[in-house]
């Protein structure tokens, strides 16, 4: 199983993209899809941006806050697994609504990611910002992490790796998940993605803690991966991003 948890910086998730390309195609019917669509959250009452419960984060106080999440998701939209990473102060109320939806039990539903015209499993990357703005809440979700598209609100979604026979991506693994250890491991790398999903170039930027094989094992997972590629106003582009990767030490 792909239980293994990672999270990359996200930037912005389109909304209004998922309601436009909404579509439900047995897997016998391809030939409509596009060549390539990143998940997508898209809009309805199973859709994560409409479970969470914003109305209920303001009566118990929650204040502007924003928190990290990764999930695997399904080409049938829904979610294998999931993790909330890192969040602002005071994004504790956030954080465990948010987990709570995105939770086997709450069946939150995505828009799958294609890749040559079919449905692929894929990584989804968010960050979701909530605010309070004249006594209403405000809630956003981004599809990738990158400050300077953040700060702009720019119409980008950030590349996603996927699983499939066009793909060597194949999850991510602890390194010597044979040896028992107790430390969680972060990776900072900075990958270049063309415009139809090949990486071009990959760099580790930091390792911590060091010496202990996170960082092979960063480069091992992503060394054959391809990518849904990132896409801006609409269309797929070339980019350069950061990623942040979390390893999660196995509990003994």
């Amino acid at each position: 199983m792909r239980t293994f948890a990672v999270s990359l910086l996200s930037l912005l998730s389109i909304i209004d993209l998922a309601s436009s390309q909404v579509t439900d195609v047995p897997s016998t019917q391809t030939a409509g899809l596009p060549i390539y669509r990143p998940i997508l959250l898209g809009k309805g009452p199973s859709s994560l941006i409409d479970r969470i419960d914003t109305q209920d984060l303001v009566k118990k106080g929650q204040k502007d806050a924003q928190v990290t999440f990764v999930c695997s998701v399904k080409k049938n939209g829904e979610v294998e697994w999931s993790g909330v990473y890192s969040g602002t102060a005071d994004s504790d109320l956030l954080r465990q609504e948010l987990q709570k939806r995105l939770s086997p039990a709450s069946d939150p539903k995505f828009i799958p990611a294609i890749y040559n015209h079919r449905p692929v499993d894929a990584i989804y990357y968010g960050r979701v910002t909530f605010a309070v703005v004249d006594g209403k809440p405000r809630l956003r979700i981004f599809s990738n992490q990158e400050a300077e598209e953040l700060k702009k609100e720019a119409d980008f979604i950030g590349p996603q790796p996927f699983f499939g026979p066009e793909s060597k991506f194949s999850g991510f693994h602890y390194p010597n998940e044979s040896t028992p250890v107790v430390v969680d491991g972060v990776v900072q790398l900075e990958l270049k993605i063309d415009a139809t999903g090949n990486l071009q170039d990959m760099k580790v930027l930091s390792e911590e803690p060091p010496y202990l094989g996170f960082a092979d094992a960063a480069r091992g997972d992503f060394r054959n991966a391809k990518f849904i590629p990132a896409f801006r106003d609409g269309k797929p582009v070339a980019c350069d991003v950061t990623l942040r990767v979390f390893y999660k030490a196995k509990a003994f």
